[in-house]
Protein backbone atom coordinates (compact mmCIF):
# COMPACT_ATOMS: atom_id res chain seq x y z
CA UNK A 1 0.00 0.00 0.00
CA UNK A 2 2.85 2.35 0.94
CA UNK A 3 4.64 1.64 -2.37
CA UNK A 4 1.41 2.27 -4.28
CA UNK A 5 0.94 5.69 -2.61
CA UNK A 6 4.56 6.69 -3.29
CA UNK A 7 4.20 5.60 -6.92
CA UNK A 8 0.96 7.60 -7.23
CA UNK A 9 2.61 10.73 -5.81
CA UNK A 10 5.64 10.34 -8.12
CA UNK A 11 3.41 9.89 -11.18
CA UNK A 12 1.35 12.94 -10.21
CA UNK A 13 4.50 15.04 -9.86
CA UNK A 14 5.83 13.79 -13.19
CA UNK A 15 2.53 14.72 -14.83
CA UNK A 16 2.63 18.23 -13.32
CA UNK A 17 6.21 19.05 -14.41
CA UNK A 18 5.38 19.66 -18.12
CA UNK A 19 2.39 21.84 -17.14
CA UNK A 20 4.50 23.97 -14.81
CA UNK A 21 7.28 24.23 -17.41
CA UNK A 22 4.76 25.25 -20.11
CA UNK A 23 3.33 27.93 -17.82
CA UNK A 24 6.80 29.28 -17.07
CA UNK A 25 7.87 29.29 -20.73
CA UNK A 26 4.76 31.27 -21.70
CA UNK A 27 5.32 33.89 -19.01
CA UNK A 28 7.32 36.65 -20.61
CA UNK A 29 9.03 38.97 -18.17
CA UNK A 30 8.75 41.98 -20.40
CA UNK A 31 7.79 43.21 -23.83
CA UNK A 32 11.48 43.13 -24.69
CA UNK A 33 11.64 39.33 -24.42
CA UNK A 34 9.77 38.93 -27.72
CA UNK A 35 11.15 38.57 -31.22
CA UNK A 36 8.77 39.19 -34.12
CA UNK A 37 9.02 38.97 -37.92
CA UNK A 38 8.67 42.17 -39.88
CA UNK A 39 6.59 42.36 -43.03
CA UNK A 40 9.64 41.32 -45.09
CA UNK A 41 10.23 38.23 -42.95
CA UNK A 42 13.23 39.59 -41.03
CA UNK A 43 13.42 38.88 -37.29
CA UNK A 44 13.11 41.98 -35.11
CA UNK A 45 13.88 41.92 -31.39
CA UNK A 46 11.45 44.05 -29.45
CA UNK A 47 14.30 45.03 -27.14
CA UNK A 48 15.69 47.07 -30.07
CA UNK A 49 12.83 49.52 -29.37
CA UNK A 50 13.79 50.01 -25.71
CA UNK A 51 13.91 53.70 -24.86
CA UNK A 52 11.16 54.57 -27.35
CA UNK A 53 7.48 55.10 -26.70
CA UNK A 54 5.59 52.54 -28.78
CA UNK A 55 2.12 52.64 -30.27
CA UNK A 56 1.29 49.04 -31.19
CA UNK A 57 -1.76 48.63 -33.44
CA UNK A 58 -3.44 45.54 -34.91
CA UNK A 59 -4.32 46.58 -38.46
CA UNK A 60 -6.40 45.47 -41.44
CA UNK A 61 -6.64 46.62 -45.06
CA UNK A 62 -10.38 46.19 -45.64
CA UNK A 63 -11.88 47.67 -42.48
CA UNK A 64 -13.95 50.77 -41.82
CA UNK A 65 -11.06 51.87 -39.59
CA UNK A 66 -8.41 51.34 -42.31
CA UNK A 67 -8.15 55.13 -42.95
CA UNK A 68 -6.53 55.28 -39.50
CA UNK A 69 -3.33 54.28 -41.31
CA UNK A 70 -3.15 57.95 -42.34
CA UNK A 71 -3.52 59.03 -38.69
CA UNK A 72 -0.82 56.54 -37.70
CA UNK A 73 1.52 58.03 -40.32
CA UNK A 74 0.71 61.58 -39.14
CA UNK A 75 1.30 60.80 -35.46
CA UNK A 76 4.54 58.96 -36.27
CA UNK A 77 5.75 61.92 -38.32
CA UNK A 78 4.81 64.40 -35.57
CA UNK A 79 6.49 62.57 -32.65
CA UNK A 80 9.20 60.43 -34.29
CA UNK A 81 12.04 62.80 -33.38
CA UNK A 82 10.92 62.75 -29.73
CA UNK A 83 11.06 58.96 -29.62
CA UNK A 84 7.67 57.59 -30.72
CA UNK A 85 7.64 54.48 -32.90
CA UNK A 86 4.38 53.17 -34.37
CA UNK A 87 4.29 49.41 -34.97
CA UNK A 88 1.63 47.88 -37.22
CA UNK A 89 0.61 44.23 -36.89
CA UNK A 90 -1.82 43.05 -39.59
CA UNK A 91 -4.39 40.51 -38.39
CA UNK A 92 -7.31 38.71 -40.02
CA UNK A 93 -9.46 37.76 -37.01
CA UNK A 94 -12.15 40.41 -37.35
CA UNK A 95 -14.46 40.14 -40.33
CA UNK A 96 -11.61 38.55 -42.33
CA UNK A 97 -10.61 42.07 -43.27
CA UNK A 98 -6.90 41.28 -43.78
CA UNK A 99 -6.98 38.35 -46.23
CA UNK A 100 -3.78 39.17 -48.13
CA UNK A 101 -0.24 37.90 -47.75
CA UNK A 102 2.49 40.12 -46.27
CA UNK A 103 3.68 41.28 -49.70
CA UNK A 104 0.16 42.44 -50.64
CA UNK A 105 -0.33 44.14 -47.29
CA UNK A 106 2.96 46.02 -47.62
CA UNK A 107 2.07 47.14 -51.15
CA UNK A 108 -1.40 48.29 -50.03
CA UNK A 109 -0.01 50.28 -47.08
CA UNK A 110 2.77 51.89 -49.13
CA UNK A 111 0.66 52.82 -52.15
CA UNK A 112 -2.47 53.99 -50.33
CA UNK A 113 -1.13 55.48 -47.10
CA UNK A 114 2.63 55.94 -47.60
CA UNK A 115 3.24 53.95 -44.42
CA UNK A 116 6.80 54.58 -43.24
CA UNK A 117 6.68 53.10 -39.74
CA UNK A 118 7.60 49.45 -39.03
CA UNK A 119 5.05 46.91 -40.23
CA UNK A 120 5.15 43.30 -39.17
CA UNK A 121 4.17 39.96 -40.61
CA UNK A 122 0.50 39.06 -40.23
CA UNK A 123 -0.25 37.61 -36.79
CA UNK A 124 -3.16 36.10 -34.88
CA UNK A 125 -4.23 38.54 -32.15
CA UNK A 126 -7.13 36.61 -30.59
CA UNK A 127 -8.16 33.03 -29.89
CA UNK A 128 -6.34 29.73 -29.40
CA UNK A 129 -3.52 30.58 -31.83
CA UNK A 130 -3.00 34.08 -30.42
CA UNK A 131 0.53 35.34 -30.93
CA UNK A 132 2.44 35.37 -27.60
CA UNK A 133 3.15 39.12 -27.90
CA UNK A 134 -0.57 39.85 -28.07
CA UNK A 135 -1.32 37.36 -25.29
CA UNK A 136 1.16 39.35 -23.21
CA UNK A 137 -0.29 42.75 -24.21
CA UNK A 138 -3.92 41.78 -23.60
CA UNK A 139 -3.18 40.52 -20.07
CA UNK A 140 -1.00 43.39 -18.80
CA UNK A 141 -2.40 45.63 -16.07
CA UNK A 142 -3.17 49.18 -17.14
CA UNK A 143 -5.66 51.88 -16.09
CA UNK A 144 -8.00 51.20 -19.02
CA UNK A 145 -8.89 47.53 -19.55
CA UNK A 146 -7.50 44.04 -20.13
CA UNK A 147 -8.82 41.12 -22.12
CA UNK A 148 -9.41 40.28 -25.75
CA UNK A 149 -8.98 42.68 -28.61
CA UNK A 150 -12.49 43.47 -29.89
CA UNK A 151 -11.73 44.65 -33.46
CA UNK A 152 -9.10 45.94 -35.88
CA UNK A 153 -7.07 49.03 -34.95
CA UNK A 154 -6.97 48.63 -31.18
CA UNK A 155 -3.99 50.46 -29.74
CA UNK A 156 -1.46 49.70 -27.01
CA UNK A 157 0.65 52.61 -25.76
CA UNK A 158 3.96 51.40 -24.33
CA UNK A 159 6.29 53.43 -22.08
CA UNK A 160 9.99 53.88 -22.79
CA UNK A 161 10.75 51.07 -20.31
CA UNK A 162 8.27 48.59 -21.84
CA UNK A 163 5.30 49.09 -19.49
CA UNK A 164 1.80 49.09 -20.96
CA UNK A 165 0.53 52.58 -20.17
CA UNK A 166 -2.84 52.63 -21.94
CA UNK A 167 -5.14 50.71 -24.25
CA UNK A 168 -7.52 52.32 -26.69
CA UNK A 169 -10.37 50.72 -28.62
CA UNK A 170 -10.66 50.98 -32.40
CA UNK A 171 -12.82 54.11 -32.49
CA UNK A 172 -10.05 56.20 -30.86
CA UNK A 173 -7.95 57.58 -33.70
CA UNK A 174 -4.21 58.05 -33.21
CA UNK A 175 -4.77 61.77 -33.82
CA UNK A 176 -7.54 62.09 -31.19
CA UNK A 177 -6.74 64.44 -28.33
CA UNK A 178 -6.92 61.74 -25.65
CA UNK A 179 -4.36 59.56 -27.41
CA UNK A 180 -2.03 62.40 -28.39
CA UNK A 181 -2.01 63.68 -24.80
CA UNK A 182 -1.13 60.16 -23.59
CA UNK A 183 1.71 59.98 -26.13
CA UNK A 184 3.03 63.39 -25.07
CA UNK A 185 2.94 62.36 -21.40
CA UNK A 186 4.79 59.13 -22.19
CA UNK A 187 7.45 61.00 -24.16
CA UNK A 188 8.22 63.13 -21.08
CA UNK A 189 9.39 60.08 -19.13
CA UNK A 190 13.11 59.57 -18.69
CA UNK A 191 14.81 57.37 -21.26
CA UNK A 192 16.07 54.16 -19.59
CA UNK A 193 19.65 53.01 -20.17
CA UNK A 194 19.94 50.38 -22.87
CA UNK A 195 21.34 47.05 -21.79
CA UNK A 196 21.75 43.77 -23.57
Amino acid sequence: MKKFMIAAVVLTLIALVPMVMADESEKEKSLYDFTMKDIDGKEVKMKDFKGNVLLIVNTASKCGYTPQYKDMVDVYKQYKKEGLVVLGFPANEFGRQEPGADKEIKEFCTLNYKVNFPMFSKVVVKGEKQNPLFRYLTTQKNPDFTGDIKWNFEKFLIARDGRLLHRFRSKVKPTDKILKEAIEEALKEEIPKKDD
